[in-house]
């Protein structure tokens, strides 16, 4: 194995199991997970998180709050009325919430972002002793030759120089962690998109930024030290090493839920063709329907899965 890198194959662990790698936390009284306002002894996670199979993950409070009503109503959950406290309550960083077996979250933007949700999301499904539990990040993103609400489904995350790999620095040294996403899960997900025939649904690589401007090749940043013909060509590179969309959360999602045994997928829209400009020039009723996209074609994968289940 390559110095400086950080791999779990998962050999000597049930495959069904939250896995977490700290010795530290056996050891703790309470583990008080901070950004969420919850802790493992001011609440009974096992009992109030342990029903948990699907967690949906994205960008704003909002954007979850509205897939939780949205897949309640698909389950038959709840009616159109009901209502759906935050369970964050208390701390403005995250929001929560729950009905039924799915968990909805927000994570903010960015890597750093998204990876302080996740580290205290993987500790809390673990106290809760959840198991079997699949891991979806719904959102939106920049594509590459596809038409604007176009949903990508991702087969692999890559950095912006098109390797598949997240790196992180850890005491000053860094460690480079795998970006492999669950390949039979982005093929059901595929499949879920076909069988909707809504709107057009691909299967591509996603690139992982650091910046929204500089580092996705955008020409309308404050900064800005290359040309559109550079621009242009960096876009074809990214096309050519089969990426599809850009976004700035998918490579440190990758990599943490393959640590953590969580199977885990990425299912964004694409708002617009980089190509073809940097800005956004849809309406707003345009953009909102495409934001729903991922909402609806994950939501018919769920209600997939708990049919089966219920046959079984």
């Amino acid at each position: 194995m390559p110095s400086g890198c950080d791999e779990k194959n998962g050999e000597d662990r049930e495959s069904q199991s939250i896995y977490v790698n700290n010795p530290h936390l056996e050891s703790m009284k309470e583990d008080i997970l901070y950004h969420f306002n919850l802790g493992t002894s001011s609440h009974d996670l096992a009992a109030q998180f342990g029903d948990v199979k699907f967690v949906c993950v994205g960008g704003s409070p909002w954007r979850m709050k509205s897939f939780i009503k949205y897949i309640a109503g698909e389950l038959g959950l709840a009616g159109p009325d009901a209502e759906y406290p935050n369970i964050c309550e208390g701390t403005d960083r995250y929001a929560m919430y729950k009905v039924g077996p799915v968990l909805s979250v927000s994570h903010g933007m960015g890597i750093p972002s998204i990876s302080i949700m996740l580290h205290e999301l993987i500790k809390l499904l673990y106290h809760a002793r959840c198991t079997d539990v699949t891991v979806v990040r719904i959102g939106t993103s920049g594509g590459i030759g596809l038409q604007p609400g176009t949903v990508v489904v991702t087969k692999q995350s890559v950095d912006a120089t098109f390797l598949p790999r997240f790196e992180q620095v850890v005491l000053g040294k860094p460690v480079v962690r795998s970006t492999d996403l669950d390949g039979d899960l982005a093929e059901e997900l595929l499949q879920c998109g076909k069988e909707l025939a809504e709107f057009e649904t691909v299967i591509g690589n996603t690139m992982c930024t650091l910046d929204f401007y500089e580092g996705q090749a955008r020409l309308d940043g404050a900064f800005c030290s290359y040309t559109e013909e550079d621009k242009q060509n960096y876009l074809a590179e990214a096309y050519a090493a089969g990426v599809r969309n850009i976004e700035m959360e998918s490579s440190v999602f990758a990599a943490m839920c393959k640590l953590s045994n969580l199977r885990a997928a990425v299912v964004c829209v694409t708002l617009l063709d980089r190509q073809k400009g940097d800005q956004l020039t849809s309406s707003h009723d345009v953009l909102h329907s495409y934001q729903q996209r991922p909402q609806i074609l994950v939501g018919h994968y769920i209600k997939k899965k708990l049919s089966a289940s219920k046959k079984k």
